[in-house]
């Protein structure tokens, strides 16, 4: 997010080095510590964990992160190899998950 510890630290209520030492894990945040740095970075709990990915995307022009777990982003590696299916699942997302339900019916 660009923020320096400082701001995060303004924005969770500790100090920067608490920040610090957190980034460092000699200090491990206390649990409403992270719910904290969740809101204050709009992440989920699985990706400041490291368990996700992180995209970036724009909605109403106001970029918005969001998470996305191993599987959905191995989902788009494989789909990926099928140019064709690809295709059409991400330029036409309606139509591409029409026409798998279509599949599995």
């Amino acid at each position: 997010m660009g923020l320096t510890q400082s701001q995060l630290g303004e924005l969770i209520g500790v100090k920067k080095s608490t920040i610090c030492s957190y980034e460092k894990e000699t200090r491990n945040p206390t649990i409403d510590n992270i719910i904290e740095i969740i809101m204050a970075l709009g992440v989920s709990a699985d990706y400041l964990l490291g368990t996700d990915k992180i995209i970036k995307t724009d909605v109403l022009e106001n970029p918005r992160y969001r998470t996305m777990t191993k599987e959905e982003v191995k989902f788009i590696e494989i789909m990926r190899k099928d140019k064709l299916v690809y295709e059409i699942l991400f330029e036409d997302p309606k139509r591409g998950a029409d026409l798998i339900k279509q599949k599995l019916d």
